[in-house]
This record gives structure tokens, C-alpha cells and sequence, in this order.
């Protein structure tokens, strides 16, 4: 072995030259070891430059026409999805000319109904309550009770009023048939007296009967004449209290009549009833409060009348007419869809009917897009197999395909929109007791 191959004199080349073997290992990874090169092997970079020439020498070797066919089916395909957008946006396009645009829909839109008020007609105390609320209630059924003691002493105080009334009443017809006979015997009377005046006048000129004598005879006729003028004046007075009555229809004992009417049905108020069907809602009324006429002590709710306020922008009115069809859904029931039509128009927006309306003659102004509510009916079927509440919002589509029809109402209401009999019941009532009072009190007379 010679000095040059020593181990010593390698490790003095390696101490000449560090750099070169301390980035061996990446200079190899990264551009091929260069001795490789020199012996006549590749290196990596070498192999990767044929791998591509290849590559692209295989490409050109393809036939013209299988060319062709890829770029074809490159066309085709994109021409495939070029139509389906182009058929999309037709499609859009004739929704929203057919469908869309004859469509006007707001979710600005409430359920709404009749709130009836329930107030007692005569002051007293509140002695039972009959419902809550969430409870069904039918129309006549007594909500609440007051105290009956002072209707009690009125009710008592009428009906004497009214039988005393009664008894005035055929006094008044017998003093009038009494009067009729009185003038009978003061007619009587003054027949005799002229009878007895006129026989006895001719008979002074023969001395028969003396002048003293026809002379009080003639007073006497005179006297009985006055008396008669007299009883046929009270008879007059009489006849003028009674004629034309009885005692059903005499003034004094029909304002009894009236006066005990009134007590008896002051008496059943304080049995508040209810005047219609629904649910009872909103109680403000206690055990032991006193009330008075007109307080709100319950609200009823006739659920089975429902309609739904639909608050539309004034760009959305032009198309929609009165009888238009409308379909209305609810967040409460997202599987249900209610049917109704459009009923009519309010007659302001809510801003012109509000407590304080906006004042846009200042200044500073500011438009902004009024809202007009337009109210549309709902179905009672549907009402009945979806129950609402007032209040619930709702999303409503109104169709305006067909707009021939009015915007403002032309007919007048030919029945009322809603009524109550429960109330006749107590006129009914107090009526039949007034009748029998008056029997009671009425005596036979020949």
C-alpha cells in the first residue's frame, strides 16, 4: 500500500477539503451523485427528463382520429351543461312570469278575531266565579255571581209597587161606573122635580095650588137639574182616567208593570252569563271585589271565527282583489296549510289610525313605505281540525292571477254580523211573573 493510501492521508484530505463531504448526502438527493455521471450511469434528474420525453413521444405517436373523438366528448359535455343552466334559466324565467310575479305573499300577517267583553250590568259584589281561563264556555252558561240581597229588596219593592198599581187601577174603573150610575139618579131626580114643577105652574092661575107653593117647586127642578149637570161632570172626570183601558193597559199599572221588569232583571244580572260560545281568557275579577257597570272582568273568544290580517306594502296592493284566493301557513302548524280568500280592504294604514298619526308636513321628512291591512277569511273546516289563536303570525300568498274583481265593497250588510238570544230569556221571564202578579190582585167585579 502506498503512503497515498494510508488512512492518515485520507483523513488529511478529508481535514482539506470539510465542505465537501458534509453536504455529500444532500447534494446526492438533490441533484444525483456526479460520479455517476462520470462512470456513465444516469442520474435521477436524467431518468425523471426521459420519463417525460416519453411521455410526450408516446402522445404524439396517437391516432389522429381517437384525437378527435376526446375532443369530441369534451364538446358534448360541455354543451351538456351549458344547455342545463340555459334550461334552468328558462325555466326560472317562465316561473316567475307564470307563477312568481302574479303572487303576492308578506309574513307580516296575524291571526285576529272577536274579543267579547264581559261586564256586569249592575253594581255589587263578586260572590262566585264560575270558569277560568283556557275553559270552554257556552253561550248562557253564568261566568260569575254577585251578591243578590240589595236586587232582592228592589224585586220585592216593584212587585207591591205593581199590585198596588193593579187595585188603583179597578178602583179607578169602578168610581167610573159608580159615577155613571149617580148621574142616572140625578137624572131621575130631575125629571120628577120638572114632572111635578110643570103640573103644579098651570094650576096657580085657578087659585088650586098657590104661588108660594110653584114657586118651590121650581126651585126644586132647578136644584135637581144642578145636581145633574154635577154628577155627569164627575162621571166626565171619571171616564177620563179609565176610558179606553183596563187594567192590563192602565198608565199607573203598566209603569209598575215596567219598573218591576226592570227588578227582575236586574235580579238575574247578578248571574253574569255568558252571551256566546268560546273560551274563556284575560279573568280580572277576584272573590269579595266590588264591582261596577262597564268594568272588564273576563274576555271571551269565539275561536270558531277566525280571520287573518294580512299587513301588505303599498307596492303589493295594485294586483290584489276582493275573492282572491289565498293560502296561509303558521309556524305552529308547519304540515297544515289553511285556505281562505280576501275579504276587503281596511279603510287606513295603521300609522292613520294609530293614537298619535305621523305628522309629513315638516320639515324633516323621511318616506317610508306604508302597510295597509287586508283582511282575509279563513275556513271553519280547516279552523276545526287546526285550531288557531289570536295573535299567532302567519305567512300568507295571495293569488293574483285573476284581478277583474273590486278593491272596496259594494254591498251592504243584510244581516247581522253577530247576535245573542240569551238575554229575551230574562225579559221572557219577567214578564210571565208580571202577569201573574196581576191576576193575583185582580177581583171580580159584576
Amino acid at each position: 500500500m502506498s503512503p497515498h493510501d494510508s488512512p492518515h492521508h485520507e483523513s488529511e484530505h478529508q481535514d482539506e477539503h470539510p465542505g465537501e463531504y458534509r453536504y455529500r448526502y444532500k447534494y446526492l438527493y438533490k441533484y444525483g451523485d456526479e460520479k455517476d455521471e462520470k462512470d456513465g450511469k444516469p442520474s435521477e434528474g436524467d431518468k425523471k427528463q426521459d420519463e417525460g420525453k416519453k411521455d410526450k413521444q408516446h402522445n404524439g405517436d396517437q391516432d389522429p382520429q381517437q384525437q378527435r373523438k376526446k375532443k369530441r366528448k369534451r364538446i358534448i359535455v360541455i354543451g351538456i351543461i351549458a344547455g342545463v343552466f340555459v334550461l334552468a334559466g328558462l325555466i326560472w324565467l317562465l316561473l316567475y312570469l307564470f307563477v312568481f310575479s302574479k303572487r303576492e305573499t308578506t309574513d307580516d300577517a296575524y291571526v285576529r278575531g272577536n274579543l267579547v267583553t264581559i261586564s256586569p250590568r249592575v253594581p255589587g259584589t263578586v260572590v262566585e266565579i264560575a270558569v277560568d281561563e283556557t275553559e270552554r264556555v257556552h253561550a248562557g252558561q253564568v261566568l260569575l255571581r254577585l251578591d243578590p240581597a240589595d236586587a232582592q229588596v228592589t224585586l220585592m219593592n216593584a212587585q207591591g209597587q205593581l199590585a198596588q198599581a193593579v187595585r188603583n187601577a179597578q178602583q179607578a174603573l169602578e168610581q167610573a161606573a159608580e159615577a155613571d150610575a149617580a148621574v142616572v139618579q140625578r137624572r131621575a131626580q130631575y125629571e120628577t122635580q120638572r114632572d111635578d114643577y110643570q103640573r103644579r105652574f098651570p094650576l096657580v092661575g085657578a087659585n088650586a095650588v098657590s104661588k108660594e107653593e110653584a114657586y118651590n117647586a121650581g126651585r126644586q127642578m132647578r136644584a135637581a137639574h144642578a145636581a145633574l149637570e154635577q154628577a155627569e161632570r164627575q162621571a166626565s172626570a171619571a171616564h177620563a182616567q179609565v176610558d179606553g183601558t183596563d187594567v192590563r193597559t192602565f198608565p199607573a199599572v203598566v209603569q209598575a208593570r215596567a219598573q218591576f221588569r226592570n227588578a227582575w232583571i236586574n235580579s238575574n244580572r247578578d248571574a253574569i252569563v255568558s252571551p256566546i260560545d268560546g273560551i274563556a281568557s284575560r279573568r280580572q275579577v277576584q272573590v269579595g271585589q266590588r264591582v261596577q257597570p262597564g268594568q272588564d272582568l273576563l274576555t271571551i273568544v269565539p275561536l270558531s271565527d277566525l280571520w287573518v290580517d294580512a299587513n301588505f306594502r303599498e307596492t303589493q296592493l295594485q294586483d290584489i282583489r276582493i275573492g282572491q284566493p289565498v293560502e296561509i301557513t303558521t309556524d305552529m302548524y308547519s304540515h297544515a296549510t289553511y285556505h281562505g280568500k280576501v275579504v276587503g280592504f281596511n279603510a287606513g294604514t295603521g300609522s292613520a289610525f294609530s293614537l298619535l298619526p305621523a305628522e309629513n308636513a315638516t320639515g324633516n321628512w323621511i318616506k317610508v313605505v306604508q302597510r295597509l291591512p287586508v283582511r282575509i277569511s279563513l275556513d271553519p273546516k280547516e279552523l276545526q281540525q287546526h285550531p288557531l289563536m289570536i295573535g299567532l303570525s302567519t305567512y300568507v300568498k295571495v293569488d293574483t292571477h285573476d284581478h277583474r274583481g273590486t278593491m272596496l265593497q259594494t254591498q251592504v250588510r243584510n244581516k247581522p254580523l253577530m247576535s245573542t238570544d240569551v238575554y229575551e230569556r230574562e225579559v221572557k221571564e219577567a214578564d210571565e211573573k208580571a202577569e201573574a202578579i196581576i191576576r193575583a190582585n185582580t177581583v171580580y167585579t159584576p
